[in-house]
């Protein structure tokens, strides 16, 4: 068997079910459904039931086809994906905020993680300069603008036309 619990290869499994005639043997004997392939010519039958054997999809004992639990181990075997952490969680792989934390601990961080970003120490920036580098975090750059001001991370100016970075 091309897929056994020492050498899991996803590969014989997506080449048999890329095949429709034998994607419809699979079904049939997932679905428990009579005879497998009796609606295909006995070449093509074999066929199918031969690769569905070889990539390990199904077995046959006792006069009767099974499918078997080859899944679980090509998922064991699957690297994982690491969970993001801290203020990731909340962005997209972009770096665009996909949305914002309802934990006041976190939402102040992810705010943070932006204000560091759109604007270092000393820097004055009009309204428009920074709607510019908010773009590349927010599709929503009124919210996290105002989100930034409202959390003391960004200073506006009284007449509102500049902006620089609340002191730490």
């Amino acid at each position: 068997m091309a897929n056994d619990a020492a050498d899991p290869d996803i590969r014989p499994v997506l080449a048999a079910l890329n095949n429709p005639a034998t994607r419809r043997v699979y079904a049939q004997i997932v679905l428990e459904q009579g005879d497998p392939g009796d609606d295909l010519s006995p070449s093509r039958r074999k066929s199918a039931l031969e690769t569905l054997l070889s990539a390990g999809l199904v077995a046959h004992g006792e006069g009767r086809w099974t499918a078997t639990d080859v899944f679980r181990g090509l998922l064991a075997a699957a690297p994982r994906r690491a969970r993001p952490t801290g203020v990731e969680r909340f962005l997209t792989p972009n770096g665009v905020i996909d949305r914002y934390p309802a934990n006041a601990k976190d939402r102040r961080d992810l705010l943070a993680h932006v204000a560091e970003q759109i604007l270092p120490g000393g820097e004055v920036l009009t309204e428009r300069e920074l709607n510019e580098r908010l773009e590349r975090h927010s599709t929503d750059v009124a919210t996290l603008r105002r989100y930034l001001v409202d959390h003391d991370l960004v200073r506006r100016s009284p007449d509102g036309s500049r902006y620089t970075a609340a002191p730490a």
